[in-house]
């Protein structure tokens, strides 16, 4: 998977758009207005093979761990909520999909409810 490949399908999600917070070194892809944009995946620029960190319910982000040697705790993250993807081929596409799918759910929840409805969440 390239970072074209999971760049195109993040910004496919609802309210989804790309930032730079930290720098041109990471991407950041947040859900929400520009006020109050929730993150929900990053990707470090230039890393090969290409990572991207997720958030992630605790008990998932464990089970994923223990799964895939591909799978760490986040980097520079809430390790407890957030997973590092190393994208080897070792976790199929259509996980990382959905796994992309479950953090832009989580972090659209942490939306206020009127940004929620607007956005359709």
């Amino acid at each position: 998977m390239t970072h074209k490949q999971l760049e195109e399908y993040v910004l496919s999600k609802v309210g989804a758009w790309l930032d730079y917070p930290f720098g041109e070194d990471v991407a950041v892809y947040k859900v929400g207005s520009r006020e109050t944009g929730k993150m929900f995946a990053l990707i470090p620029e230039g890393k090969e093979p290409v990572r991207v960190s997720l958030k992630c319910d605790p008990q998932l982000a464990e089970k994923l761990r223990e799964t895939y040697e591909s799978v760490q705790p986040g980097y520079h993250l809430n390790k407890k909520h957030w997973n590092t993807i190393i994208c080897s081929g070792q976790v199929p596409d259509t996980e990382l999909f959905a796994l992309i799918d479950l953090s832009h759910r989580l972090a659209g929840e942490s939306l206020g409810k009127a940004e929620r409805l607007q956005l359709g969440l």
